[in-house]
């Protein structure tokens, strides 16, 4: 049997029908009243923190660069996209914040719907900060600027390119999932996806785990490189400013997103019972399961909330090394 969290991650792997729930699952039939009472009380609380942080956050970046709207660089470009795909997911929190603490009142559709706008914005949050990552490592490591500023218009392009993508990476999501009454929650109403079989459910959970740890490389090599870069220069206030900035946005991505993927790594294995099938997970551990994915999952969504003041500071600081345009072997635009 497989735990459940209440966030659009969550799956329900039916290979049954609807109406034969109880015998779906090989597992214990555990009572989730602990980890459902965590869950009211949890979610509510810190998603309504979340949601007011984030949009004051990522609001103030959509002020600033609307100011300079005519004028904005390659960077700011890529900013502007994540914030409205940090608003975007923000959006979704008050549903699932009204799941937690009630039931799932909001019909198949939006079930959908909200569920594969989670998914797209969140993987489009990553794409972008990838995306900023490498434009950072090509201009400030080998001088190439892989966007023109005078034609902003091509890095909308990829811009959209990113989001066409995350729309692709959302379509398991559109298909499989929909409302239903779990027995296991008190007959609560639920939002989840209900896969056609184990194949299915481990394919997805393995796109998910891609779609975070690629990025995530990707982002350690560009700021490895770039920090050595700026530490092979001559020291200056501005380029320690600027190392303080890009570890900032490593430490903040892998602080709030790493927890989530190592807790969904270890429901996957148990889900699938990789490790001995033999075996029945306790109910404890279970629960302790359920209740560290909707810690972790929380944890991920205040991302939202952190790097808009990490790139406000960069992108204020027009002194600052990060955001500037070109690069040499010795001199920086910017400095």
């Amino acid at each position: 049997m497989e735990m459940k969290d209440l966030d659009p991650f969550s799956d329900y792997n039916d290979s049954h029908s609807e109406n034969d729930n109880e015998s779906c699952c090989d597992g214990p039939i555990c009572d989730q009243e602990t980890s459902m009472y965590f869950d009211s009380i949890f979610i509510p609380v810190l998603y309504s923190l979340a949601l007011v942080v984030g949009l004051v956050g990522n609001g103030l970046v959509l002020v600033v660069l609307w100011k300079k709207r005519l004028s904005m660089n390659v960077s700011e470009i890529f900013i502007l996209h994540l914030s409205i795909a940090n608003i975007l997911l923000l959006l979704t929190l008050p549903f699932w914040a009204v799941h937690a603490a009630y039931d799932w009142i909001f019909g198949t559709v939006l079930c959908k719907m909200t569920g594969a706008l989670f998914k797209i914005n969140f993987y489009c949050g990553i794409f972008m900060l990838c995306c900023i990552s490498v434009d950072r490592y090509l201009s400030i490591v080998h001088a190439v600027q892989m966007y023109s500023r005078r034609k902003p218009i091509v890095t909308h392009c990829c811009c959209l390119m990113v989001w066409l993508f995350c729309l692709l990476l959302s379509i398991p999501d559109w298909i499989f999932l929909k409302d239903y009454k779990d027995f296991r929650r008190q007959e609560k109403t639920e939002c989840a996806t209900f896969y056609p079989s184990d194949s299915w459910h481990l394919a997805t959970r393995l796109l998910y785990m891609l779609g975070f740890i690629l990025p995530a490389l990707i982002m350690m090599f560009c700021y490895s490189c770039i920090l050595l870069r700026l530490r092979r220069g001559s020291q200056c206030k501005q380029k320690k400013g600027a190392i303080r900035v890009i570890v900032a946005l490593v430490v903040a991505f892998f602080i709030h997103w790493t927890p989530y993927n190592i807790t969904l790594i270890v429901d996957t294995i148990q889900s699938i019972e990789v490790i001995d099938p033999s075996n029945q997970t306790s109910c404890g551990t279970l629960t302790s399961l359920d209740v560290a994915l909707t810690a972790t999952t929380t944890l991920g969504y205040l991302h939202c909330c952190v790097h808009p003041v990490i790139f406000y500071v960069g992108l204020m600081s027009r002194k600052s090394f990060l955001w500037s345009e070109s690069v040499d072997n010795s001199h920086t635009s910017g400095f």
